[in-house]
Order: structure tokens, then sequence, then C-alpha cells
């Protein structure tokens, strides 16, 4: 199947300059973003006590907020979750005092008001678990990239493994630079979302590096830049619907699949849609910006055995 039929080769090269240029500005955003706002830390990362609970109408956030000053809960973190009946209510951790008294707390100092407040359910993580998963996810981003950069060198070349690597960290940051700016929790499903990008855009890059590497040695004559706009060329039908496709479950699993995943899900579409453009401009672009050529990915040539010898008169 071919949603574009395109008879010549698309110059996607012609812009490989721009969008370096606006891939640079997008990641020190990202990064200046990431040191003023940090990442809106979840439960799982933080520790603590988290409360959801329902309201007939909708909420009054800020008279929630004040109702729970009054309680001495200060460090009280209120939001809406899913609708505007819903509210979600993390604290921090407290020494010495159980998940079940804080919620007992929390439930009694909202209804002092004479008002209808349903809990619906109540967690609690301990800060020595929520350190070890923050180490633990950052180890296992780091594993994979290292990973991943092992193998397609030696499974392809050096600079399409740095080119490889180099569109994998682009997606990672812009992810977390979205959310970021946007101050999305960050929890555990989100963490899954960014290993599942590494994933994703690494098949996208995989399959493009593959057609350049093959043509490199198809096409005997033309330049590299000719060969892989002629490769990117190539597999644009290929992309395009294995995006659409992924993009199709994403916006499904936004819109029905409830408040818990909105995180999971706004993740790995933003992921998609990126690892869909750096798998096209990025990867291929640091791999021609490093010196790619035809004789570093031509086969080595075997002799043959007894080759050297005089031949026989």
């Amino acid at each position: 199947m071919q949603l574009l039929k395109l008879s010549d080769t698309v110059n996607f090269m012609r812009l490989r300059i721009p969008a370096m240029v606006l891939s640079t500005v997008l990641i020190l955003g990202s990064f200046v973003s990431l040191g003023v706002n940090s990442l809106n830390w979840g439960l799982d990362f933080t520790g603590g006590t988290l409360i959801e609970v329902g309201y007939e109408d909708a909420a009054n956030l800020e008279g929630i907020r004040a109702q729970l000053n009054e309680a001495n809960f200060e460090d009280a973190i209120v939001q809406n979750f899913g609708s505007s009946q819903d509210v979600l209510i993390r604290i921090a951790p407290r020494d010495g005092v159980k998940a079940v008294t804080i919620g007992e707390q929390v439930l009694a100092a909202l209804r002092a008001a004479g008002t209808e407040v349903d809990m619906r359910r109540i967690e609690f993580v301990g800060p020595n678990v929520g350190e070890e998963l923050t180490e633990q996810g950052g180890l296992a981003m780091l594993v994979a990239l290292l990973c991943i950069l092992v193998y397609v060198a030696m499974r392809f070349e050096w600079r399409f493994a740095l080119g490889s690597v180099s569109a994998l960290a682009h997606d990672v940051i812009l992810t977390l630079g979205l959310f970021s700016v946007l101050q999305i929790e960050f929890d555990l499903t989100v963490l899954a979302a960014v290993l599942a990008v590494i994933g994703y855009s690494l098949n996208d890059t995989i399959v493009v590096c593959d057609r350049i590497r093959e043509n490199f040695r198809k096409i005997r004559k033309g330049e590299p830049v000719e060969i892989i706009n002629i490769s990117l060329t190539q597999t644009l039908n290929r992309t395009i619907i294995t995006s659409l496709t992924t993009v199709l479950v994403l916006v499904a699993l936004f819109y029905k699949g409830g408040a818990l995943i909105h995180g999971f899900a706004t993740a790995l579409l933003f992921g998609v849609v990126v690892g869909t453009y750096s798998s096209v401009y990025i990867a291929s672009s640091v791999a021609l910006a490093l010196g790619i050529s035809k004789e570093d990915l031509m086969p080595p040539q075997v002799e043959k055995e007894g080759a050297d010898l005089d031949p026989m008169p």
C-alpha cells in the first residue's frame, strides 16, 4: 500500500541545516525549562500520599486548598483529575503517620463544611522507594541508549550508530521538555512511554539506515546526499503508514483511556511525531556530517584461496 506515489526523489537533505537549527533551539529550550521548572514528578518518584475524592458538583479548587491549609496540610497539591467533579490531592510524606490516617484527616477537613465528598482511592509511596525508582528509571534510559549505540555500530557503521543515538537522545530530551513546559505529571507510566518512544524511534531509524546502506552498495554513481535522499524517499510511505496507524491508536487511548493514562498517551503521541521527524532529518544528517561514504558501507573483499598463486602453465 502506498499513500504517496512519488515519481521523483524528494530532496530531504536540502532542509537539513534548518532542521538541525530548529532541533538545536528546541533542545536548548527543553534544557532551560528542565533547569527552571524541572519535571512535575509524580507520587511514584517523590513519595507521599495520593488521595482521589469525588464531588457531586464541580469542585472549587481554591476552596479545597483553603480547607486543607486550615487542617495543617499547607503542602498539599490539589488538581482536577479527569473531570471537574474529581479531585486529586497529593501530600508529602509525614514521619510516623500512616496513609490511612492522612486520608481520614483530609476527608474530615473536606467534609467539615457539610459538603458531600466521596473517597475514590488512596495510595502511599515511601520516600526511599521514590528515590530508588528515580535512579533506576534514569539508569534504564542510559543503558538502553548505550546498548543501542553498541548494536548499531556493530550491525551497520559507527557513523550511523552516532546518528541513531543522537536521534534517540533528541526525542527523549524534547519529550521531557514538553512535560516540563506543560507541567504534566511525570510518573512510571510516562517513564514507560519514554522508553517505548526510544524503541519506536530506533525501529524507524534502523529501517532508514538499512535502506541507505543497501543503496550505497547498489547505486554505483551518486553523491552521499543523493543516495540518502533516494533512500528516504523509498521508505517515506512505510514511515507515514507506521506513524499514522500508531497515532490513531494513541488518540483513541488519549480520549477514551481515562485520566490515568493521559500522560502515557501524551508522551507516546509526541514521541511518535518527533521520532518520525528525527529518523528522517537527525540520524541521516548526523551521519552525513560525520562524512559517511560508499567506501564505509561496502562489504569487505574476501580473497579466494589460492588467488595469490601463479596460474598453471
